[in-house]
C-alpha cells in the first residue's frame, strides 16, 4: 500500500475541492478505472453514494469518465456502502463504486471500489488504475460510448436483503427502538427494515440536506441518541454512520455500547447456538476486556491491524466469519461480504431475543479494561521498529502484567509521535507502566 499515490486502505479520500477530490481528477479516475476494467472484460459498473452535497458532482464526473472509456454505469442514488456491495452481486455488475467519506464531515468525500463479488477490489487492480491515471484521457468511438441508467428499486432490494439475513419467523413486535441514521445513506432504508420486522421505530438523523451528515449525530456522536432513548423509554437505540457500515448501540439506560461489546454479544450467542465458526477477529485496538470475555466463553480471538480491510483479510485467512473494530465495523461473513451496520444490529437483536436479555444485561458479560495512553513526541516515530532497548522494556512490562494486561506501541501515521498504550484492570499499575515505557521511548528516540 505504501507505494501508491492515491489509493489508501479504504479507497481514495480527501477534502472536496482539493486533489484528488475534484471533478477533474474524478473524471480521470472514472476513465482510468473504466479502461482497466474494460481490459478485464468489464462492461457494467454500479455507482452509489451517500448524502453529501458533493456526491452529485462526483457521480457525474465518474459517469462521464467511465462513459468515455466505453463502460456502462448503473446509478442507485444514495445507498449504504454495504448495499452497493450487495447490489453489485445481485445485479451481476462487473464492479461497484461508492462515493462516500464514511464517518467524515460533509466537506470530505471519497471513492471506494468493490469487485463483482461485493468485496474490496484486489490490490493489483487498484495498482493498474493508478498507473492508468498517468495516461491522457481519450474517448472511445461514439458508437462505443458507455450508457447510464438508474436503478429505481435499489432501496427495496436492499431492505429485503437485510430482513432476509434472519429467519422467516423473526419478529420485533413489542420492541421500541430509536434509530439515528446520521442524516446519511441509511436514512430511507433502515427505518423500513425495522418497521417491517414489527418494531415501534422512532427516528432521528433522517433529514439529510447534503451538509448535516455525521454532524453531532450517528455512530461517531451517539450522545443525542442516548438522550432520546431515555426520553422515549425505548428498549434500545441504534446509531449508524454516514455510509452505513458502522453501528453503535445504546441500551435502555442510555449507556453507549461500542463495537467490541457488539462483537461479544454476537459471538456469545453464536457460540451458545453452536453456529460460531472458529473464533473472532478484532484489531490491535480492541479492548482487552473483549479478549478476556471471549476466553472465558472458550472462544478463540485474534488481532489484525487497525482497519476493516485487515479484519476481513484475517477472517478469510482463518476461515472465521465474525470480526470487527471498536468503532463499530462488524463483519458477519456468512451473511455479507463486508461490514454492514444494519445486518450487525439485527444480529444483536437476534441474540437478545434468543437469550431473553436486555442489551444492558447482555453487555455485562464483558468488562471493559481501562486503557492509559501517552503520546511521545519524537522526530522519526518509525525508528521505534527494531529498537532493542524499547523491545526489551515492552517485554519486561508484559511479563509483569501477565494475562491481565496488554501493551501496544505504534507510530502515528499523521503526527510525529509514538502512541504508548497500556491496558489492564489496575488503573494505578497500568498508568505507572505507561509512564515507564514512554520515558524509554523518549530517551531512545529523542
Amino acid at each position: 500500500m505504501s507505494g501508491r499515490r492515491w489509493f489508501g486502505t479504504d479507497g481514495i479520500r480527501g477534502r472536496v475541492g482539493s486533489e484528488p477530490i475534484t471533478p477533474e481528477f474524478v473524471l480521470r479516475l472514472g476513465w482510468a478505472a473504466g479502461r482497466v476494467f474494460a481490459r478485464e472484460g468489464v462492461k457494467r459498473i454500479l455507482i452509489g453514494k451517500d448524502t453529501r452535497i458533493s456526491g452529485y458532482m462526483l457521480e457525474s464526473a465518474l459517469e462521464a469518465g467511465m462513459s468515455a472509456a466505453g463502460v456502462d454505469v448503473q446509478l442507485t442514488g444514495p445507498m449504504p456502502t454495504p448495499a452497493i456491495a450487495y447490489l453489485t452481486r445481485t445485479f451481476r455488475a462487473d464492479a461497484g463504486v461508492v462515493i462516500s467519506a464514511s464517518h467524515n464531515p460533509y466537506w470530505d468525500n471519497g471513492i471506494k471500489f468493490f469487485s463483482p463479488n461485493g468485496d474490496k477490489l484486489p490490490d493489483a487492480i487498484e495498482e493498474a488504475i493508478e498507473k492508468q491515471l498517468e495516461a491522457p484521457v481519450t474517448t472511445v468511438a461514439s458508437a462505443e460510448l458507455g450508457k447510464a441508467t438508474r436503478i429505481e428499486d435499489a432501496p427495496g432490494r436492499y431492505i429485503e436483503f437485510c430482513k432476509g439475513t434472519l429467519g422467516s419467523g423473526f419478529r420485533l413486535s413489542g420492541l421500541k427502538v430509536v434509530l439515528d441514521c446520521a442524516h446519511g445513506a441509511t436514512y430511507h432504508v433502515a427505518p423500513a427494515v425495522f418497521r417491517e420486522l414489527g418494531a415501534n421505530v422512532v427516528t432521528i438523523g433522517t433529514s439529510p440536506n447534503g451538509m448535516n451528515i455525521n454532524d453531532a449525530c450517528g455512530a461517531t456522536s451517539p450522545e443525542a441518541l442516548a438522550i432520546r432513548v431515555v426520553e422515549e423509554r425505548a428498549d434500545l437505540g441504534i446509531a449508524f454512520d454516514g455510509d452505513g457500515d458502522r453501528v453503535i448501540l445504546v441500551d435502555h439506560t442510555g449507556t453507549v455500547v461500542d463495537g467490541d461489546e457488539i462483537l461479544y454479544v454476537i459471538a456469545r450467542h453464536r457460540h451458545r447456538c453452536a453456529s460460531l465458526v472458529g473464533g473472532v477477529v478484532g484489531t490491535l485496538m480492541s479492548n482487552l476486556g473483549l479478549e478476556l470475555a471471549l476466553m472465558e466463553q472458550g472462544i478463540p480471538f485474534a488481532r489484525a491491524k487497525v482497519g476493516d480491510r485487515y479484519v476481513l483479510s484475517e477472517c478469510v485467512a482463518r476461515g472465521w466469519q465474525v470480526g470487527g473494530e471498536s468503532s463499530g465495523h462488524v463483519i458477519c461473513l456468512d451473511l455479507h461480504t463486508t461490514g454492514d451496520a444494519i445486518v450487525a444490529a439485527l444480529q444483536v437483536l437476534l441474540a437478545l431475543q434468543h437469550s431473553g436479555q436486555t442489551l444492558a444485561e447482555a453487555r455485562t458479560g464483558m468488562e471493559r479494561c481501562p486503557q492509559v495512553m501517552e503520546n511521545v513526541e519524537v522526530v522519526q516515530p518509525r525508528r521505534i521498529d527494531g529498537n532493542a532497548t524499547v523491545a526489551a522494556a515492552v517485554k519486561s512490562v508484559e511479563q509483569r502484567l501477565g494475562e491481565g494486561g496488554r501493551v501496544l506501541l505504534r507510530p502515528s501515521g499523521t503526527e510525529p509521535v509514538v502512541r504508548v498504550m497500556v491496558e489492564g484492570r489496575d488503573v494505578a499499575l497500568i498508568t505507572s507502566h505507561a509512564h515507564e515505557l514512554a520515558e524509554v521511548v523518549r530517551r531512545e528516540l529523542a
